[in-house]
């Protein structure tokens, strides 16, 4: 019998440490399944930080580099920039990413680095104990906001992919899920896509990725799969947000 479907070469065998229903595991094997088919592996360079992708090094079969928390942009910046023919990647959260790590992400964007941020978009500060993130939505229950969230208060939830769209040096952003089959292979479309603008220097690129996460949303995994769908894409809306032609780099 054809074997059709196995573990990607660029996934290593350790068990993910990640909850049951979690998006991050499906997550890391897609980004491996397009380092494979890309045939990217030997050349590729993974930047997480600290959340709960922290041991992303536990998984991928890549070469990885630690960063601190929010700086994944500027790590990713150094590598790309000392190393410019490997492909270097950015795994980050949303805490990591429109929090602490804003800064460094709008930057990197609009120098047009020749990078390519996943970004894993879950609503809350997931590993340390569900606390309100920036993209919690407007009402959204989490452990610091336990009436939900008041806009009033704590502001409205933030939209990197539409605010790295209005930059220059972003060539390609777009939003997807991993609440479905169908999502899950839209997901992989804009992963590989990402990294195929990197491979041919136009610039910064992103996927934002809606996840799950059941054990924080205090929801069973097919209820945090049909909230995504019910509460979360209402205020991130799925697909392309930003598609052009970017400015080629000198080889």
């Amino acid at each position: 019998m054809k074997k059709i479907y196995t573990r990607p070469k660029s996934l290593k065998t350790n068990p993910f440490h990640y909850c049951p229903g979690c998006g991050h595991s499906v997550v890391h094997r897609l980004v491996a399944e397009v380092i494979d088919e890309l045939n990217l592996q030997n050349k590729t360079i993974g930047i997480p930080p600290p959340g709960c992708s922290v041991f992303a090094y536990n998984y991928f079969d890549v070469d990885m580099a630690e960063s601190a928390h929010g700086r994944g942009a500027a790590v990713a910046t150094g590598i790309k920039r000392a190393f410019p023919e490997t492909i270097v990647f950015t795994y980050q959260g949303d805490g990591d990413l429109a929090g602490i790590g804003t800064a460094e992400t709008i930057h990197a964007a609009n120098r047009g680095e020749n990078i390519t941020t996943i970004f894993v978009n879950n609503a809350v500060y997931g590993m340390t104990g569900g606390q309100m993130a920036p993209t919690t939505l407007s009402g959204q229950k989490t452990t610091t906001t336990p009436y939900g969230r008041d806009v009033a208060l704590e502001g409205y939830p933030i939209k990197m992919s539409e605010i790295l769209a209005l930059i220059e040096g972003a060539v390609y952003i777009e939003r997807v899920a991993v609440n479905s089959p169908a999502n899950i292979r839209k997901a992989k479309k804009a992963i590989r896509k990402a990294f195929q603008v990197q491979i041919d220097h136009l610039g910064f690129s992103m996927v934002e990725i809606l996840s799950p996460c059941p054990t924080n949303w205090k929801m069973s995994p097919l209820e945090s799969w049909q909230w995504i769908d019910k509460e979360m894409t209402k205020e991130f809306p799925l697909g392309v947000v930003k598609d052009r032609p970017g400015r080629a780099d000198a080889d």
